[in-house]
């Protein structure tokens, strides 16, 4: 032990108003300044004497300390970058698996064939998904709503691009028209758009439309945002709207997950039931382990170990059970055998086709085109995303102990992820970002709120998105693991649309329609337009499109149905579970603009660089000037509710 270390055992009851894990921390970081006790002391009663003089801000002081106590590490702190690294591998583990989600999900729709040229293809996307989820985390956490919140992979577009995927021209051919050629790489398809093409064209073709949708939507969500528009159209999106939308995105993945755990039913089953046991039944297990400190030498510890690396544990066990079944001959070894697909070495020759170092770029799978058909039908997903990603801050801001977001940090938050899902688009990783709960759970869990680690996340991500290999590693998964994962992570995103409703008044048969009418529908009219294609015949085939990618979306129906019963049907607010959505929204809230809380709001959320310097500043909805002016304006017209003001740099 240093100096510090006896000052610190001998003089404990010294510091009575201090969180003993601050100093702990600071102790292994070794960046607290030691001041004399004496001085200690007198800075300790100087305070005391202040907050008695002050009882508010006594009672306040008070408040924040019980929370503070809860949090090793808050949002402004910044642990080593060692530390840092370590905890921000948990909150990767925990992301990965919404990341490759999407892109193996549309990896079928957009005819990436289970040779070696598709599945190279996957990997590539794979690393590009993990690429730019890396970049758009340091932005966000950085210049954004600067919370510590995870960027990851969209699934509330994924009912949209589905849609475009499986019109009549993006339709996959079944068999090369040379098929009697040994190598994959040399197959030629005659592509429903009647060019000749192979392997490699063939898929790139359908992301480039892809990408040109989502091109569209991002500029669209960054413009919304930097100009202050999003916070207005949201005031008509509450949770009767949220919740048919959500619940409709799980349930349309119900067929691309069939499709994987069909591979072998057994395997999936083995899959999800660990998963199940691991991550709800064992998740408060604390599992024992040997640590090392200066100060107390080797002890135990224990960690919840599986609430922590369900997943990762589950795919472990899983891949190892495929795999003694494999190489024993109990799964067989005929393609078109059943059970074919839980094989380990279906797909190994991936890893020695997949590059070991390559750096995703904006146009690598050639230029993006803009169909109107796509566009239409991913600017509903925009608003989904942008009202999700606003009730993900707000979860944040509640879990770091934090101040809720001020209207400068929401916009900027959405503008950066706008500008991050732009990024996302013209790399092309087959879908656009948003912010991940799942993260904000692990903040709870670990109880590490600092924004660095978040910032190491995206780091390792951004690593990973240049190796190859590693996206070659998760393409070689079998299917039926990959589908047991689908089955708990869908379900859970129907399941976080159900409990959008928790504010509304399920009593209400008002309520109860335009949730039960919206979900019905959402599933029916897809299911119609689907089975029933040749019925859409406007004469235009251009409308032709966007009336099938219209109907053919749960999100879309159900979205566009709920927002208009909701908005027109007769309802209170408290009924309709507005009351508690626009105070939990951050814009709505009590608030008071003292010294304390100013403070707070400031540390947490002001830019890391001055902008008050900007004669300009005050009418820009994204900076912290425009909250002071919004006060000033509200204290004027006599208004009540006061949003938080922010300190000048």
């Amino acid at each position: 032990m240093n100096a510090f270390d006896d000052v610190w055992l001998a003089n404990e009851f010294e510091f009575p108003f201090y969180d003993f894990s601050y100093f702990i921390r600071k102790i292994h970081e070794k960046e607290f300044h030691l001041r004399p006790l004496e001085i200690q002391r007198r800075v300790m009663k100087e305070d005391e004497d202040t907050s008695m003089t002050n009882p508010k801000l006594l009672r306040d002081n008070e408040i924040e300390a019980s929370k503070e106590n809860k949090m090793l590490y808050e949002i402004e702190d910044h642990p080593g970058w060692l530390l840092s690294a370590i905890l921000g591998m948990q909150h990767c583990l925990l992301a990965v698996g919404g990341l490759i989600g999407m892109p193996l999900i549309f990896s079928r729709y957009m005819c990436m064939k289970d040779d070696d040229v598709g599945n190279v293809g996957v990997a590539m996307v794979i690393n590009s998904m993990l690429f730019v989820a890396g970049i758009a985390t340091v932005v966000q956490t950085t210049f954004g709503v600067r919370l510590p919140i995870m960027q990851g992979a969209s699934a509330v577009f994924a009912p949209s691009i589905i849609a475009i995927l499986t019109l009549p021209q993006n339709q996959c051919p079944s068999q090369p028209i040379n098929a009697s050629v040994t190598d994959p790489r040399d197959y030629l398809y005659n592509d429903t758009d009647g060019a000749i093409v192979d392997g490699t064209e063939l898929w790139q073709r359908r992301m480039r439309q892809v990408q040109g949708a989502l091109i569209v939507s991002s500029c669209l969500e960054t413009l919304l945002s930097l100009t202050g528009v999003a916070g207005h159209l949201l005031r008509f999106i509450g949770p009767l709207v949220v919740a048919p939308s959500i619940t409709l995105i799980g349930l349309s993945l119900v067929r691309v997950t069939v499709d994987y755990v069909s591979g072998h039913w057994g395997i999936a089953v083995l899959t999800f039931t660990l998963l199940a046991i691991f991550s709800q039944y064992l998740k408060d297990i604390k599992v024992p382990y040997i640590f090392y400190s200066r100060s107390a030498g080797f002890h135990v510890r224990k960690t919840e170990l599986f609430k922590l690396f369900s997943v990762l544990i589950s795919v472990v066990i899983a891949c190892c059970i495929a795999a003694a079944l494999t190489y024993s001959g109990v799964l067989p070894d005929d393609k078109n055998a059943a059970g074919y697909r839980g094989r380990t070495d279906v797909k190994l020759s991936v890893l020695g086709h997949a590059p070991w170092f390559r750096i995703p770029y904006p146009g690598q799978w050639g230029l993006p085109t803009i169909t109107i058909a796509g566009v239409v039908g991913t600017v509903v997903a925009t608003l989904i995303s942008m009202v999700e990603s606003t009730g993900d801050y707000i979860a944040c801001a509640k879990s770091v102990r934090a101040p809720n977001p001020p209207i400068s940090a929401f916009n900027r938050g959405l503008a950066m992820e706008g500008l991050g899902s732009l990024l996302s688009a013209v790399v092309g990783t087959s879908t656009v970002l948003t912010s991940y709960t799942q993260n904000i759970a692990a903040i709870e869990i670990t109880r590490v709120g600092s924004r660095r680690v978040l910032q190491a996340a995206g780091v390792s991500f951004f690593i990973m998105g240049m190796i190859g290999k590693f996206g070659g590693l998760i393409v070689v998964i079998p299917e039926p693991i990959i589908g047991g994962l689908f089955c708990i992570m869908y379900g859970m995103i129907t399941a976080i649309g159900i409990s959008t409703l928790k504010s509304v008044n399920l009593n209400s048969s008002r309520n109860l329609f335009v949730m039960g009418f919206s979900v019905f529908m959402g599933m029916t009219v897809p299911t119609w337009a689907r089975s029933e294609s040749s019925a859409i015949d406007t004469g235009n085939a251009d409308v032709d499109q966007v009336c099938k990618i219209l109907l053919e979306s749960e999100l879309i129906i159900g979205f566009l149905l709920a927002l208009v019963l909701d908005n027109t049907l007769p309802g209170t607010l408290e009924e309709r579970g507005l009351k508690s959505w626009v105070t939990n929204s951050g814009t709505g809230e009590s608030r008071t603009n003292t010294k304390y809380e100013v403070d707070r709001v400031a540390v947490c959320y002001n830019l890391p660089f001055r902008t008050n310097q900007f004669r300009l500043s005050k009418y820009l909805p994204f900076l912290p000037e425009y909250d002071t002016r919004e006060a000033g304006n509200n204290h004027s017209n006599g208004d009540a509710c006061v949003t938080d003001v922010q300190l000048s740099h």
